[in-house]
This record gives C-alpha cells, sequence and structure tokens, in this order.
C-alpha cells in the first residue's frame, strides 16, 4: 500500500525523491519504494526524513512507533505548564519571539496583550523583513462565535466585539507588509495557539473565564511526537 502521506509530505516541501535520498543517505529507489510499497524506512531514516519536511514522524509512518513509546515521546513535547496564561514568564515570550526564523503563527480572538509589548509591532516587522512568515487570525468580530465567547466570560454581549476592534488598531501599520496576512474566523475557538517556528504556547478556553485565566502549555516539538502537531493542524484547519 503506497504511502500518501509521505508522497504529499514531499511534495509540499518541495522536495524531490533524489533529496530525500541524499539526505537520508540511501539510493533513491529505496525512497521510492517507501513512498509506493509502503515500506517503513529504518528509524535514523524516519528521523532524519520527518525533520526535513516539517512533519511528524507519527503522521508519516502512524504504525512504526509503538503506542507506549509515543505516548512518552508526546508526554516529553510538554515543556512547561502554567495555570493561567499571565502566568507565562515575559521572558519566555521574548526568547520565543526573538529567536524565530521561519514562522510565526497566532490564533486569538482579539489577543490584546500581545501589543501591550512596547515593541511587538515593530519586531513583527523586522521579522517579517527577514524572511519570516507571519500568519495571524483574528476573531470575526460580527460573528455569532464571538458573541457566545464573550456571554461565556461572562464579559457582557458585545464586549469581546468591542475587544477585537480595538485590538486591531496597533497592526493597521502591518497591513499590505509582505511576509504578514491577517484573517478571520468565526470558529468556536477552544485554544488560543501561539506558534513560534518549533516551539508554541497553547493557551486553553475555560467556559466562565477569561483566556488570561485559563492554563496554558508550553510545547515543543518533536520527531516521532504528535502533541505539537495536533495544535499545528488545528491553526491550519481554522
Amino acid at each position: 500500500m503506497a504511502n500518501e502521506r509521505l508522497r504529499d509530505a514531499l511534495l509540499a516541501a518541495g522536495v524531490t525523491i533524489e533529496k530525500a535520498a541524499e539526505k537520508t543517505r540511501v539510493d533513491p529507489k529505496t525512497v521510492e519504494r517507501w513512498m509506493t510499497t509502503g515500506r517503513t524506512p529504518y528509524a535514523r531514516h524516519r528521523r532524519t526524513l520527518a525533520a526535513l519536511l516539517g512533519e511528524a514522524e507519527s503522521y508519516l509512518w502512524p504504525t512504526a512507533v509503538p503506542p507506549e513509546r509515543q505516548a512518552t515521546i508526546t508526554a516529553s513535547e510538554v515543556v512547561g505548564v502554567y495555570p493561567h496564561r499571565n502566568t507565562v514568564p515575559a521572558d519566555l515570550w521574548e526568547r520565543l519571539l526573538g529567536g524565530t526564523s521561519d514562522r510565526v503563527d497566532i490564533l486569538v480572538h482579539a489577543g490584546l496583550f500581545l501589543v501591550e509589548r512596547p515593541d511587538f509591532i515593530q519586531t513583527l516587522t523586522d521579522k517579517a523583513a527577514a524572511g519570516v512568515t507571519i500568519r495571524i487570525a483574528f476573531g470575526d468580530p460580527n460573528s455569532g462565535a464571538v458573541n457566545l465567547r464573550s456571554n461565556e466570560e461572562r464579559l457582557g454581549g458585545g464586549v469581546l466585539t468591542a475587544r477585537i476592534e480595538y485590538g486591531l488598531v496597533p497592526y493597521s501599520p502591518l497591513c499590505g507588509t509582505p511576509g504578514i496576512e491577517f484573517r478571520f474566523h468565526s470558529t468556536t475557538l477552544y485554544n488560543s495557539i501561539f506558534r513560534f517556528d518549533d516551539e508554541m504556547i497553547v493557551n486553553s478556553h475555560v467556559y466562565g473565564a477569561p483566556g488570561a485565566h485559563a492554563p496554558a502549555l508550553h510545547l515543543r516539538k518533536l520527531g516521532a511526537g504528535d502533541l505539537f502537531t495536533i495544535y499545528t493542524k488545528s491553526f491550519i484547519d481554522v
């Protein structure tokens, strides 16, 4: 059975069979067999390919990693747990954003706390100029999901809408900046997601509490883990 996930990942990453063979130090025909026959590579080759393609090893070869090891690896992706998002150390946010060299993905309703950082907008400008891809998705202020969330957080009708509209103002200088993409979403926001290359802060949402008072996870991507990948896929789906 062909490994369509591996085939699609190679195409998406623009990696040829020859390049994959060079990186894994095997014959190109071996890479082709991994795709066409579903043959599972050795662990060292799986790790190399997963890193090259930016995918989880468990996604490319779901049956290759035993469930017990998968659970252990996934747990190892959790770097830290914070009882409230507003207890995530300021220097951690600074390190994550400052050290980013590939991409920043942000999924929020309003994310007002981000623009409270004096140099946040300028840092995004500098990162985009350096080639970092930045994608930010805000809650659609006119959506039913935002109004519902406003009531669930006991803010009152229309309050979250106003926060989103107010929070958009500082971003206006970035509109049209190459490398920075803004979108609105009207989904139920189960988690706010802040991705910086291979690290991420995930802010869970709890009924009756604002995001600042809800728990947050600090994750770091591992090749065979799938926790980081779950939230990455969620961002893409939204």
